[in-house]
């Protein structure tokens, strides 16, 4: 009889187990789904085509991370990346990588990247200290402005993060897009759109494309603007 009991008390155990194991992975596959899913929600910002082919890029005059204050006169290579970023954003986080890399790749009289950060200072993990922070655990190769104003943003038409400018020697607008073809931010490129682009405009080539928008999260704008 005690056998018995002690066989139908382990089969019960065996079944809460299993019921359990279940559940479990019942919960992390929902689980699994939503982030997917945020991720997807959070990453839908296209660029806009504001700012046309051949246009100048706009005047700023703005704040770094080494408290050093820099104006796009300041920068003098032949040709000029400015990407709106930020430090929360995942597609900025896939991507950043890259711009360190595609910095190293050129010295800058050749190449010089600007990174721009425009959302509210107020939102989660953005602001000045926050800025310093990321660019610390990134190793950014480049400079890093804070643009509290979002002024600057909104003289560009940028809508969201990434959201790069690439301007030649004269400062007029060549492209407008994405830095890689990764569509999602767990993604691994298969080209890296800027890269070529630059390199094409190094050589004196034309490019087939000036706008080709890229794809993140929306700026944060304030609850004023």
């Amino acid at each position: 009889m005690d056998s018995r009991r002690g066989i139908q008390s382990l089969v019960f155990i065996n079944k809460l187990l299993i019921l359990f194991l279940i559940f479990y992975k019942i919960i992390l596959n929902a689980y699994e789904l939503i982030t997917y899913r945020e991720i997807n929600i959070v990453a839908k910002t296209f660029s806009n085509q504001v700012l046309k082919a051949k246009s100048s890029a706009p005047y700023f005059k703005l704040k770094g991370i080494d408290n050093k204050i820099y104006s796009i006169n300041d920068f003098q290579s032949k040709l000029l990346l400015i990407v709106f970023m930020c430090n929360h954003c995942p597609y900025v986080k896939a991507e950043i990588k890259d711009l360190v890399e595609l910095q190293a790749k050129f010295v800058t009289s050749d190449l010089q990247i600007i990174g721009i950060n425009s959302n509210d200072p107020n939102y989660q993990d953005e602001g000045f200290e926050n800025m310093i922070k990321f660019a610390s655990s990134n190793g950014l190769n480049f400079p890093y402005l804070i643009d509290d104003t979002q002024a600057v943003a909104k003289s560009f038409g940028a809508v969201c993060t990434p959201d790069p400018f690439l301007f030649n020697i004269d400062r007029k607008l060549v492209f407008h897009g994405r830095i890689t073809n990764a569509a999602q931010p767990d993604a691994t490129p298969t080209v890296y759109v800027m890269e070529n682009n630059i390199f094409k405009l190094l050589h004196g080539e034309d490019l087939e494309r000036d706008f080709d928008p890229s794809v993140g999260c929306s700026i944060k704008w304030k609850p004023d603007s």
